[in-house]
């Protein structure tokens, strides 16, 4: 579980990249991966201070906190 966590992980940071601040929904939709795996990573992420979550209404927005 933990390789596939870093995988996604690994999906979400290339999508932010690409893509800049995201919301949630449309985070999932990009990647197409089981929600429970992004939420995860997400998770991961945010607590090793890689990306930043911000709530925006009913969804969530996300974005890299430090872009290379």
């Amino acid at each position: 579980m933990i390789t596939e966590i870093g995988i996604v992980a690994g999906d979400i940071w290339h999508y932010l990249d690409q893509h800049g601040e995201a919301k949630l929904s449309d985070l999932a939709r990009g990647i197409d991966k089981p929600r429970d795996n992004i939420l995860m990573s997400l998770g991961w992420l945010a607590r090793e201070g890689h990306v930043i979550v911000q709530q925006f209404g009913h969804d969530y927005k996300v974005s890299l906190k430090n872009k290379f």
